[in-house]
């Protein structure tokens, strides 16, 4: 019984520990530098447009800062004028509640220099204000660095998307077609209709 009780025990402790484990955005260093490109000023369309995202390491940091860099995840985040009143979308302190940066842009190795990657917005992202995100990760995949295309007060260099409206001109046009193809059938069988009445009164 007492082994029991101890098992269960060791099992409770095991669970809190795991669930109390969690990296703090504010204990990573913004190592990285990490920038976008697209069309200044223009609102981005989502399954159209594209942003291409280059990030390298600062070299004005230490050699050897980076040496337990193992992958890079880039995401995009929401600025903050987008996250006012949407708790879904709240930033925390602790990266496993974080919900700035949800959508994936790319996964790879990490290599210091020469990175960059032009993404095609996803058709499933909201109509809100972004910035970009690059986190580092170690053997164990946890984030032991960052960097991101914004300033330290998500500020600057945001840019906006729009989420796709659901109607499509090709949709439209065929809507179009059908409604003209059921008016012309409908006046197509009272046409005939009538001609039957006719013929049937001639004889």
């Amino acid at each position: 019984m007492a082994g029991r009780a101890f098992f269960v025990s060791s099992l409770v402790l095991a669970f809190l520990v795991a669930s109390s484990y969690g990296v703090n955005f504010s204990s990573l260093k913004r190592t990285l530098l990490v920038t976008t490109s697209h069309a200044s000023g223009r609102v981005l369309k989502a399954g159209e447009d594209q942003i291409t995202v280059t990030w390298a390491y600062n070299t004005t940091f230490s050699q050897g800062t980076d040496s337990n860099y193992k992958t890079i995840k880039v995401k995009l985040c929401y600025a903050p004028i987008s996250q006012v009143d949407r708790a879904w979308r709240k930033t925390q302190d602790d990266l496993q509640k974080d919900k700035t940066c949800q959508f994936k842009i790319i996964n790879k190795a990490y290599s210091p220099s020469n990175n960059s990657f032009s993404w095609t917005i996803e058709r499933d992202i909201p109509t809100a204000t972004y910035f970009v995100r690059a986190y580092a990760y170690n053997s164990a995949d946890e984030e032991v660095a960052f960097g991101q295309s914004t300033d330290e007060h998500k500020t600057a260099n945001l840019f906006q998307i729009q989420a796709i409206s659901g109607r499509h001109t090709s949709l439209d046009i065929a809507a179009a077609a059908f409604s003209a193809f059921s008016v012309v059938s409908l006046f197509g069988f009272f046409y005939l209709e009538k001609r039957k009445a006719k013929a049937s009164q001639q004889k």
